[in-house]
C-alpha cells in the first residue's frame, strides 16, 4: 500500500512540475530573455508573429490537457485497483455479504470512472474551447 501510495505522490508531483513548466513557458512567450537577436534576421510581419504566439498557446493548451487527464486516469486506476483489492478480501472474509460487497464495489467504481470522463471532457474543452 505504501509503495503505491508513494508512486501516485511522485507521479502527481512530475504532472504539476510539468504543468508548471507549461504555464511558466506561456508566461514566458517564445523568446529567451536574455538572447540577443541575430542582425541578419529578416522582420517579421505582426501577422506571423500571432500565428507563431497563436500556435506556441495551441502547444501548451494540448500539453496541459494531456498532462492532467493523464494523472487523473493514473490516480484513477489506482484507485480502483486498491477498491478491486479490498473488496476481494472482504468478500474472502465474509462470503455470506459477497453480493452485498459487489454491488457496492461496482457503484464505487461507476463514481471512480465518472471523474475520468469528466477530466476527458474538460481536457477536450480546454484545447477546443479557450
Amino acid at each position: 500500500m505504501k509503495n503505491i501510495r508513494m508512486i501516485a505522490i511522485a507521479l502527481a508531483v512530475v504532472i504539476f512540475a510539468l504543468l508548471g513548466c507549461a504555464v511558466a513557458g506561456l508566461a514566458a512567450g517564445d523568446e529567451p530573455a536574455a538572447a540577443p537577436a541575430p542582425a541578419a534576421e529578416a522582420p517579421v510581419s505582426p501577422e506571423v508573429e500571432a500565428i507563431r504566439a497563436e500556435s506556441s498557446l495551441k502547444s501548451v493548451k494540448a500539453i496541459a490537457a494531456g498532462a492532467a487527464v493523464g494523472l487523473v486516469a493514473a490516480i484513477g486506476a489506482i484507485g480502483m485497483a486498491l477498491v478491486i483489492s479490498r473488496t476481494t478480501d472482504n468478500m474472502a472474509r465474509q462470503p455470506e455479504a459477497s453480493s452485498q460487497i459487489n454491488g457496492a464495489m461496482m457503484l464505487g467504481l461507476v463514481f471512480i470512472e465518472t471523474v475520468i470522463l469528466y477530466a476527458l471532457i474538460v481536457a477536450i474543452l480546454i484545447i477546443f474551447v479557450l
